[in-house]
């Protein structure tokens, strides 16, 4: 299966790949072969740090042979779920030994105080996790949330948090990465974009964003 998901959230702290239990194939991927299901299975991991990418396969131990029923989403029942819910367990295991997955929210939210002197408004009492920052005209500027990156056209239900912002137009297709900027979830996309709230989004580029999306919000007529 893939769960690349965890590059898109978190950066990797490639020394800590060894003492995890990872070795190196070549300079650029590791590989972990840990017991599943009481030593039934045997769960495959390779990491590509040049592909950025982590892939976990399952086979039979006493066989040798691939379980493909781990890898095919139609596929259901308690037995695969079980064996799914322990490989999570291990790829969980590898992100908090292995990855650096600080949640910038409350430093990037502390920073828009002190730049703008604006304040959280929760416009939407159902949904607490969401809230907006808005220019003296009364407009916002950055509607800050927690969505699933499906929303964002990837693969996977975890939650993230992200910031939508006002850019210059004829910028956006310059802008747009798909891996930390993206089009704009919700909302014009012509105008707007989605920034990730994590440890793979660079800080200052963020901030930078930030107040080019102030700059345009002000000039809006309230």
């Amino acid at each position: 299966m893939d769960y690349n998901y965890i590059f898109r959230s978190a950066k990797i702290k490639s020394d800590a790949l060894e003492a995890a239990g990872f070795a190196a194939t070549d300079g650029a991927t590791y590989t972990m072969s840990p017991p599943v299901s009481g030593g039934a299975f045997r769960a495959d991991i390779t990491l590509s740090l040049a592909d950025q990418t982590l892939a976990v396969h399952l086979f039979d131990a006493a066989t040798g042979e691939k379980y493909v029923l781990f890898d095919m989403p139609s596929a259901h029942g308690a037995f695969v779920a079980s064996l799914r819910n322990e490989v999570q367990k291990i790829v969980d295991e590898i992100r908090t030994k292995c990855f650096e997955s600080k949640d910038l929210k409350d430093d990037y939210i502390a920073w828009i105080k002190t730049q703008f002197g604006a304040v959280p408004d929760f416009p939407w009492p159902d949904t607490p996790d969401y809230c907006v920052f808005r220019c003296p005209n009364d407009k916002w500027f950055a509607l800050v949330m927690k969505i699933k990156y499906r929303q964002l056209g990837l693969t996977g239900d975890e939650e993230l948090q992200v910031v939508n912002l006002k850019a210059d137009q004829a910028e956006i297709p310059n802008i747009v990465d798909h891996t930390s900027i993206f089009p704009a979830w919700h909302m014009n996309k012509k105008h707007w974009i989605t920034v990730l709230l994590t440890a793979v989004t660079d800080f200052e580029k963020l901030c930078g964003f930030t107040q080019k999306s102030y700059e345009l919000v002000a000039k809006t007529k309230k």
